[in-house]
């Protein structure tokens, strides 16, 4: 045990005993157990590995997509040693991190140019800023989006120093509203497209096409926030049970001047923000002085670029989420009988005295995709069920399901089969605890 942690731990169980004296106690006991389990507690990292049993493929505080092997080894081979993020090895010179995705990007989307930021928020930033900054910019007051930790739409534009101009209604808005709209001070007409929520009924919203053709003939630049980034073509998006998601490729071929997405939703790959569009428009957001603040690291780029590389390669259903999203209900109805069998066998052994649980049991639910994408998708998949007293002891474990109907539900969509055993062992001896 390193020195400090023995030393802390040591202080505040000492200083537990004081108080409970001064409380009135007359015996106090410090056992080895105690200073050993708090410094070893303190030893422990905060940030630690979980297995999803919530059913949300792209859970947020979770950390939405986990990244395939070969992503995890693109990563372990740069952050071993050094590499070229910055060099170029064939003129032996200073090069951009800017180049290593280009090409890449280009052939997946059909854009003209491509850069990497951290995040979807700071392409959106970058964005804005780049092309409109003290400009006005036009946008659909049905779109005035707010995602996780009430980060809204308005204050991005607030921040990227644009003057945010509303048109059309909540739940309406027509060409013509943008048209009415345009003045000398208009520097950008944008679209967001709503991944965290949808609108049904009444409403009209113009297409991306018709909003690219109004900026061309006014001379004015267009762009999309897509949010999440789909990669996935649409017969594909229909034969998994989902519901049509406008692609990447689809918002490029539109001619919008940039459309800005997400990395690590539907991408399936480690936390960006990718900004696809005109070679003049990228060049804007790559050379403004936000790009310094708001550029990935190494580790970041090999991801993404070990992500991006399967779907060039035909492999994106190697994916986790891809794999994730597509598993059948037959699948998933099979995991869950072998997870309640293997449970039950163990418990049933002679050292177990025939342990048995009340309510455990398989039970079909719906998993969703979660982290602000497919807000209507619904996925067809079955769970093993216990008695919700077990939610904190399974929490403990690191295996995180969600309560409803007074039970933990373990949806088998978003457990990987590499961790059904450690599911399994977490049952058991959440049960055996409780004996």
């Amino acid at each position: 045990m390193p020195r400090w942690a023995a030393i802390e731990a040591a202080r505040t169980l000492i200083a537990k005993a004081r108080a409970t004296i001064a409380a009135g106690a007359t015996e106090v006991e410090i056992s080895d157990d105690d200073l050993h389990g708090l410094a070893n507690e303190l030893c422990r990292p905060s940030l630690r590995r979980v297995v999803n049993a919530t059913g949300v493929v792209l859970h947020t505080n979770l950390g939405r997509a986990p990244l395939g092997s070969d992503a995890q080894q693109a990563i372990q081979e740069l952050a071993s040693g050094y590499s070229n993020v910055e060099y170029d090895l064939a003129k032996g010179q200073r090069g951009s991190r800017h180049d290593h995705l280009r090409e890449m990007l280009r052939m997946l989307t059909g854009a003209e140019d491509a850069i990497v930021v951290n995040n979807n928020a700071a392409a959106t930033v970058l964005g804005l800023a780049a092309l409109a900054q003290d400009r006005e910019i036009v946008v659909s007051r049905g779109e005035l989006i707010e995602i996780g930790g009430s980060f809204r739409l308005p204050d991005i534009l607030a921040l990227s120093r644009g003057v945010m101009v509303e048109v059309g209604t909540t739940n309406k808005t027509y060409t013509r509203d943008y048209e009415q709209a345009i003045r000398p001070a208009t520097g950008l007409l944008l679209k967001v497209h709503r991944s965290n929520f949808a609108m049904v009924g009444f409403t009209a919203e113009v297409l991306l096409a018709d909003l690219v053709a109004l900026g061309r003939a006014r001379g004015i630049a267009t762009m999309i926030d897509l949010g999440s980034g789909m990669l996935i073509e649409r017969d594909q998006q229909r034969e998994w049970g989902l519901p049509e998601e406008i692609t990447v490729k689809e918002a490029v071929a539109s001619g919008a001047d940039l459309v800005t997405f997400s990395g690590d939703k539907l991408l399936g790959g480690p936390q960006a923000g990718i900004c696809v569009g005109t070679a003049a428009a990228i060049e804007r957001t790559r050379s403004h002085p936000l790009m310094r603040a708001l550029r990935p690291d190494k580790l970041t780029l090999a991801a993404l670029s070990a992500t991006l590389t399967m779907y060039r390669d035909g492999r994106s259903d190697e994916l986790p989420v891809i794999r994730m999203i597509s598993k059948s209900q037959t699948q998933l109805k099979a995991a869950a009988d072998a997870v309640v069998q293997s449970i039950c066998v163990v418990l049933e052994g002679e050292h177990t005295h025939g342990m048995a649980i009340e309510g455990l049991d398989v039970a079909p639910c719906v998993s969703t995709i979660g982290g602000g994408a497919m807000p209507t998708a619904e996925l067809p998949s079955f769970a093993v069920r216990l008695p919700s007293e077990f939610e904190p002891l399974l929490r403990a474990a690191h295996v995180i399901g969600r309560v409803a109907d007074g039970k933990v539900w373990l949806d088998l969509r978003t457990v990987a089969d590499e961790e059904l055993f450690q599911l399994i062992a977490a049952v058991q001896s959440c049960v055996m605890s409780r004996a």
